[in-house]
């Protein structure tokens, strides 16, 4: 293949040659004529490296076309950037001579096919990242935008409208300048083996016997996210919303609109009134406390004044099966949270199970009496942990790891039991690496002198790279408060006895026994998967390089070193808006806020994290919008 100045050489040096002028002449303003057009259309294609070097041979050659309405420039300057799809021309004599076809008309071909599953936090921010000169990316999801999830709930209770958190995949794909193919469609089938990928067409408007395709990968990521768990229970499905994704939270919305509208009915009798404006939520996350805190804003600010006859038959009931909601937050905020929703006229109900959902109430079972009571409601929403999507419980079993609620995956986001296979987001968990299962390798690759112990030396230089290896330990040493590695055992830097100190196996076991306790599963957040995605496309970034010196740990089950870091959470705090605009606040650094100017913390910060300027300006709006106006209330 030929280099783009070797072929400009060329082409100059056979223009040089040509001693007549061109034997025909454009008929037109050279603005309309086909090579002008044609010039300044490929002025603006190609992607990165490609557009640049279009940019710099046209550059050249259509000021010189304009000026004179000669070809000569034009040709040149699409042979010499390969936009004849390869094939080069020399004027030679007045005579357009091909001299040899030097590029692909393929942009993909000889890149490695990359696929991501899913447009939610891991797959966009691994596509923001993601080098496309390198890869031939393609990314397949049911759902053509991208939705902030967060802002899920305020869409409920209409503070923010739907489409004012939802970004089209399109839009955001354009904006990067990256050559990606979109297909709103689903997997249905992974097929690791072959790498192969069935899919099915997700539209509303079908080619009737074409609905299924499959599309082959080198490389798979897996970033379709989570469905709610019902664990099981009988009448989840049937009765009760979710909350999840866009179209849950506005068939909420019309559910709530819905139930006051029938509660004004005048054949109804008190009670039916009653059962119809009960609001039962099951599950004291996050999600389902700031729900109930929303719902309880519109209900007082809004529906009050609109609804005067039944707005004191309005109850709203939070479900929790542990001691405390917020159970995941500082037991401040928890102790807020539940302080504000009993003053509030919020119910709630802790340490209970909740065994079966009825068509009009809710079966719960309280751990302390051990009696069932049953909840009536007019609508009710389960918001309790994830569960695995359907493909992936194929897939799953596929591969061995059955049994399972998500994906399991090493430290490098490498799903477990198959090749080439990588998952970010709620449909995974990194299974971390346990000390105790490399005892006997790290101790080997302690004892350097093969003596059967090992010198407090030794420990310290094998302690210093393990900590590398395994986060745990550097969290047990911060909670330990230990300074150094050598605490671990008991004695301090600089003790008199510490060199002539020796741990056999059973020692150098029980100075690392604790460590392990220290592992935590990463939360299913936005935050965790944006930062799974944007880690995962660096790797994928430095992957095609030869050169790339390995920066990863030192490898305990071999020589060398790992060629990448571990992936690492960066916990950057979380909110929990509890209604009357008052939120409360877990930050970076063990501070906890709690209060209305944490709301206003709370606006800035969800503002300034919008994906689009478009999305952030009507976000902006609608928080305008509802303090002047209040929040709408029709059922469309």
């Amino acid at each position: 293949m030929r280099s783009a100045r070797s072929v400009t050489a060329l082409l100059r040096r056979g223009a040089q040659q040509s001693t007549t002028k061109w034997p025909f002449r454009p008929t037109a303003e050279p603005r309309n004529n086909f090579g002008a057009v044609l010039a300044r259309r490929f002025l603006s294609s190609g992607t990165n490296g490609e557009s640049t070097q279009h940019r710099r041979v046209f550059g050249r050659a259509l000021p010189n076309w304009e000026k004179t309405q000669s070809y000569r420039g034009i040709v040149l300057a699409l042979g010499a950037s390969g936009c004849l799809g390869g094939l080069v021309l020399v004027a030679v004599d007045g005579d357009l001579i091909p001299v040899q076809a030097f590029t692909s008309t393929d942009p993909g071909e000889g890149k490695k096919k990359l696929v991501v599953l899913g447009t939610g936090w891991g797959g966009m921010s691994f596509l923001k990242q993601i080098d496309t000169r390198q890869y031939d990316v393609k990314i397949i999801s049911p759902r053509n935008y991208f939705v902030f999830t967060p802002l899920l709930p305020s869409v409920t209770n209409g503070t923010v409208e739907a489409r004012s958190i939802a970004e089209p995949v399109r839009r955001m794909l354009s904006s990067t300048g990256k050559q990606v193919d979109f297909y709103e469609s689903e997997c249905v089938n992974i097929d690791a083996v072959n790498k192969k990928l069935l899919c099915r067409d997700a539209s509303n408007v079908r080619v009737k016997g074409k609905e299924d395709f499959e599309v082959d990968y080198d490389y798979l990521i897996v970033a379709v996210g989570a469905m709610s768990n019902t664990f099981g229970t009988e009448g989840v499905k049937e009765y009760c919303h979710f909350l999840k994704e866009l179209e849950d939270a506005e068939k909420i919305r019309e559910s709530v609109v819905d139930c006051f509208e029938t509660a004004c009915l005048p054949h109804l009798s008190d009670e039916e009134r009653k059962r119809m404006l009960s609001f039962v939520i099951v599950g004291g996350g996050p999600t389902g406390v700031e729900f109930a805190a929303e719902l309880y804003d519109l209900v007082s600010e809004d529906l009050a004044s609109l609804y005067p006859s039944v707005k004191d038959l309005v109850t709203v009931t939070v479900i929790q099966s542990g001691d405390h909601i917020l159970n995941t937050f500082d037991h401040r905020i928890s102790k807020f949270a539940e302080e504000k929703f009993q003053r509030d006229g919020v119910t709630v109900k802790t340490n209970c199970r909740v065994l079966k959902v009825n068509e009009k109430d809710v079966l719960v079972k309280e751990k302390a009496t051990g009696q069932e009571v049953h909840v009536p409601f007019g609508m009710a929403v389960w918001s309790t942990g994830i569960g695995t999507r359907p493909v992936l419980t194929k897939f799953m079993k596929t591969i061995g790891q059955t049994d399972r609620r998500v994906l399991a995956t090493d430290e490098w986001l490498r799903v477990k039991g198959c090749k080439d296979v990588w998952a970010v987001g709620d449909c995974a968990t990194i299974e971390q690496r346990k000390v105790v299962d490399d005892i006997a390798y790290l101790f080997e690759k302690a004892d350097i002198d093969k003596s059967g112990t090992l010198e407090i030396e030794e420990f310290q230089r094998t302690m210093e790279k393990a900590r590398e290896r395994y986060p745990q330990l550097e969290v047990y040493l911060q909670r330990q408060k230990f300074r150094h590695v050598v605490d671990m055992v008991k004695i301090s830097p600089g003790d008199a006895k510490e060199k002539a100190m020796h741990l056999n196996v059973d020692e150098f076991k029980k100075s690392l026994a604790q460590v392990d306790k220290q592992l935590k599963l990463f939360p299913a957040t936005a935050q965790v998967a944006a930062q799974q995605g944007a880690y995962l496309a660096a790797c994928f970034n430095a992957l095609p390089k030869k050169d790339y010196k390995p920066e990863g740990p030192e490898r305990i089950r071999g020589e060398g070193r790992h060629r990448f870091r571990q992936f690492q959470y960066r916990h950057m705090g979380q909110f929990a808006p509890l209604g009357s605009e008052q939120c409360g606040a877990e930050l970076p650094g063990d501070w906890v806020s709690i209060g209305r100017s944490t709301q206003w913390l709370w606006y800035s910060v969800y503002a300034s994290k919008q994906v689009s300027w478009r999305t952030r300006a009507l976000v902006l709006f609608d928080w305008t919008k509802r303090l002047f106006f209040g929040r709408d209330s029709s059922r469309m």
